[in-house]
């Protein structure tokens, strides 16, 4: 298992990546938040999109659209692929919700 340290950094990267594309969307269509372990993409419809933490296991949790994934950070690509070997991966998942919740592009900059 990855030490505190590192996991904190993966997770402070994946969190503001998040935030620079929801603050690329209009925000009457989509607000960010937030809140140390947790950030909160919420639409005008009011659906939500929770990004957060699960430090005990390492892992990142989504839930949006009736569905919770659970993403382990995966060293040899540099991504977060779902904990059950689906192929999903957190940042293109992340992407399909806010796109069904807004009907926009969630574009992760650059």
């Amino acid at each position: 298992m990855m030490d505190e340290a590192r996991y904190n950094q993966l997770v402070s990267a994946a969190f503001k990546r998040i935030l620079g594309a929801a603050d690329t969307i209009d925000p009457d269509i989509l607000e960010a938040d937030s809140t140390g372990d947790m950030v909160t993409l919420t639409a005008a419809s009011r659906e939500k999109c929770i990004v957060n933490t699960q430090r005990a296991v390492r892992q990142i949790w989504v839930a949006g659209q009736g569905q919770g994934i659970h993403f382990d950070y995966d060293a040899a690509t540099g991504t977060w692929k779902d904990d059950k070997g689906r192929g999903l991966e957190l940042m293109a998942f992340v992407a399909d919700v806010v796109r069904g919740i807004t009907g926009t592009d969630f574009v992760y900059p650059g």
